[in-house]
């Protein structure tokens, strides 16, 4: 084979003649193109950057900021437009594409937006989007399990997140294809295994952003009824944060990307430092007060165990009956005086009333034989016989009658 190097093209001078070659084809200068519009990106520079496709095909398309400044539609992805503008090649990505100056809408929206919204329509009224059944996330999960390619940046982007942010917690892969005619059986498949097979506390459902037709899986109604038959949360983590899909709607928790949604399935172990932090240091300050009350306490119970030593008790209480002893002695004493004191006041009220004293000052006794005292001298009759009594003696006498018809008393 001969060398022909010297008589090669670079590649920018094939480019420049390819985009020589569409300038000067005269209706590609001055084109209307209609299709659906996806991929719209409008960044700070003000420039519209999309994709014009049908069933068939698509075009890259730009529309400078001069241009677009002047136009009153607003291009939206899924739309319908027709597009004035020219063909041509742009170098430095070695691509053809259509330099926009003017949009007419071309009316409705793009077939795939319309099967979206009815697909909506019909789940939201069968309950499966209602908030009142959405789940909390678990506060502190120990296995996350984890829906996307194994090959994706999103997983790669969800283990970064997880390692600086919650590192405690086991990462389980359920791996499954993302996009294309497959991925939708493979994702509900990658699910149900999670759900059976697995303790996982939460399940991570991610790719990263793209096209309406890149994240079509995500729309799917085997992918959505998946997510709501789930017994485990879901948290749904697909595209950016402009991206909305029906799994956004049916999942316990919406994230705006994979990392958001690696970060709303965690928390920060940061934090948990601090709180343990904190925790120990309010645990330190209670122990010690704790410890300065209970030796508070021990000391005031050795004070009362000193009190209530025994030996100090039986000598206290030795004590107490020596006490008592002496008390009873002198109550005794006491009492003793009294009685005695009583004793003599009322013999001397005997001795007073007593008939022995009484018969000292000149008084009788006079009883009958059987020592019966006779106080009346209806009590006796002539010439019965009765006793005198005097303090210092007796002596016996008969009762007579004296000549004035009273009774004579007759000594015997």
């Amino acid at each position: 084979m001969l060398d022909t190097s010297e008589n090669a093209l670079s590649v920018s001078d094939l480019t420049a003649q390819i985009r020589y070659v569409l300038e000067q084809t005269p209706h590609l200068e001055d084109v209307w193109v209609a299709g659906e519009v996806s991929n719209m990106s409008r960044p700070a520079s003000g420039h519209i950057y999309f994709t014009l496709k049908d069933s068939a095909a698509q075009i890259k398309c730009v529309m400078f900021k001069n241009s677009a400044i002047r136009q009153y539609v607003e291009p939206q992805n899924g739309q319908r437009l027709r597009v004035h503008g020219r063909v041509s090649v742009y170098e430095a990505g070695g691509q053809y594409q259509l330099y926009a100056d003017q949009f007419q809408t071309a009316g409705g929206m793009g077939d795939l937006y319309v099967q979206l919204e009815r697909l909506k329509l019909q789940l939201e009224a069968e309950g499966l989007f209602d908030g009142e059944r959405k789940r909390p996330l678990p506060p502190q999960p120990r296995k996350i399990g984890v829906v996307t390619s194994p090959d994706a940046a999103a997983f790669q982007d969800v283990q970064k997140v997880l390692r600086g942010r919650f590192p405690l917690a086991l990462v389980i892969l359920s791996p499954t294809l993302v996009q294309g005619l497959e991925a939708p059986t493979q994702i509900v498949r990658a699910i149900e295994r999670l759900n059976s097979y697995t303790d996982v506390d939460v399940i991570i459902v991610c790719r990263g952003g793209g096209s309406i037709e890149d994240l079509w899986s995500f729309n799917d109604e085997r992918v959505v009824r998946a997510i709501f038959a789930s017994r485990i949360p879901i948290i749904s983590g697909v595209g950016h944060e402009t991206d909305t899909t029906l799994a956004d709607f049916v999942a316990d928790h919406r994230s705006p990307t994979p990392s958001a949604a690696a970060l709303d399935a965690t928390p920060d172990i940061g934090d948990l430092h601090e709180a343990v932090r904190y925790a120990a240091t309010a645990l330190k300050v209670f122990m010690e007060d704790r410890l300065m009350a209970e030796s508070r306490d021990l000391a005031q119970l050795k004070t009362d165990l000193a009190r209530r030593d025994p030996q100090t008790m039986i000598s206290g209480a030795r004590q107490r009956v020596d006490e008592l002893h002496i008390r009873l002695g002198q109550v005794q004493t006491r009492y003793l005086r009294r009685l005695r004191e009583r004793l003599a006041s009322r013999i001397s009220t005997l001795n007073t009333v007593s008939a022995e004293s009484v018969l000292k000052r000149g008084y009788t006794l006079v009883t009958r034989p059987d020592g019966t005292l006779i106080t009346r001298s209806q009590q006796v009759k002539d010439g019965e016989l009765v006793a005198i009594r005097w303090h210092d003696g007796q002596h016996s006498a008969r009762i007579g009658e004296d000549s004035g018809g009273r009774y004579k008393r007759s000594l015997l």
